[in-house]
């Protein structure tokens, strides 16, 4: 009984120096992973190919011989007529590969001027975006009978409510691991009592806002996002335009509003559950009593801070709003766009809040100290 293995013998220079394909070389054969990295190792050089040996010839195997060629015809190939035919339907459906060519400066320097071109276009439609958005409340303050009060109200609470209890929670436990990394240092030196000051400043003026700001930023700012590429997806805002319906007024500002006005609240919300962390933390690890924490914290922290950090997070509620916008309007009528938008408007938000924030610690470094 002939051995059924496929294999490659090479023929001898006197007779021709081909590469003999023998055995039965099918889908079936090719199911066995050492023995197709057995093939790809050991084929010996030669200058052609004869595949008349072959028992048998099917698509698969015609793919990995057309892949080993280069996906090119040899120059000496012998074959029978149904095994050419096989190797021609394969050639026919198979994409060419693309010639690679090495990077050099001039694609380097092309590639930076495409990115510079790219952030050039980011930057002039977010400045649109925010120009239209400040018409639009104009014409909302002139008329706010006309305005979408009911999206207003509808985002106000799915951003807003919604965000409540994953808030309080991340808050809580960021307060506990500082009052608790805090009070190994502090007891070195017996200054057990500023745990309230640094607490204080840092969760109300820098963690309370940047905390809630991050986690609207990735549950909401995404959710923005997605929404208005789902309507480019569908062809909503196309319909939208013919019906004379502002993508600006109806889409974008009632966002910007309702994030405006539940940031302040979230920061405040997350700011209390932080605190409320750091003082359970701190009688636990340090003895300081949940009556000291309240008595001290208003003497340790001015009321400035936390009009610095209202002030914040309004600023990063508008910021992640039309961020998020910005990319959903961006998306192309694809999912693989629509994807590809809502990771970058994610990432953009909570870089923008950082930079954000960053910015108003240099500007206010004298508020409220």
């Amino acid at each position: 009984m002939p051995d059924p293995t496929p294999r490659i013998q090479a023929q001898p220079a006197g007779e021709g120096g081909r590469l003999l394909v023998l055995g039965q070389w099918t889908a079936a054969q090719f199911a066995r992973p050492r023995l197709l990295r057995s093939l790809t190792r050991a084929v010996p050089p030669g200058r052609g190919w004869d595949l008349r040996g072959a028992d048998q010839l099917d698509h698969v195997a015609a793919q990995w011989l057309w892949d080993r060629w280069g996906r090119r015809w040899p120059e000496d190939l012998e074959a029978l007529p149904t095994q050419r035919a096989v190797l021609e339907r394969v050639a026919r459906f198979t994409v060419a590969r693309p010639v690679r060519r090495r990077r050099g400066w001039l694609d380097a320097w092309l590639g930076l001027g495409a990115g510079v071109l790219r952030t050039g276009n980011h930057v002039r439609t977010f400045t649109q975006l925010v120009g239209e958005l400040v018409l639009n409340l104009l014409r909302l303050a002139a008329a706010p009978h006309a305005g979408p009060w009911r999206d207003f109200s509808g985002h106000l609470y799915r951003i807003g409510a919604l965000a409540l209890p994953i808030t309080a929670l991340v808050g809580f436990l960021i307060g506990v691991v500082l009052a608790y990394l805090t009070s190994q240092q502090l007891r070195q030196f017996g200054a057990d009592a500023y745990i309230v000051n640094i607490l204080g400043i840092a969760v109300i003026r820098e963690l309370g806002p940047m905390l809630a700001a991050i986690l609207i930023a990735g549950r909401s700012g995404s959710a923005i996002t997605a929404q208005i590429g789902v309507m480019r997806v569908t062809d909503e805002l196309d319909a939208m335009s013919v019906m004379g319906i502002s993508h600006a007024f109806r889409l974008v500002m009632p966002r910007a509003m309702a994030l405006a006005v539940a940031m302040p609240l979230i920061s405040v919300w997350t700011t209390v559950w932080a605190l409320g962390g750091g003082m359970l933390a701190a009688d636990v690890s340090l003895g300081i009593t949940p009556a000291f924490f309240m008595r001290a914290l208003p003497e340790a922290v001015q009321i400035g801070n936390l009009a610095l950090a209202t002030a914040k997070s309004v600023v990063f509620g508008i910021l992640i709003a039309l961020v998020g916008c910005h990319y959903g309007l961006r998306v192309k009528p694809d999912t693989q766009s629509l994807g590809e938008g809502t990771t970058a408007s994610v990432v953009a938000s909570i870089t923008v809040v950082i930079l954000v924030d960053a910015l108003f610690a240099v500007l206010f470094k004298g508020v409220g100290i």
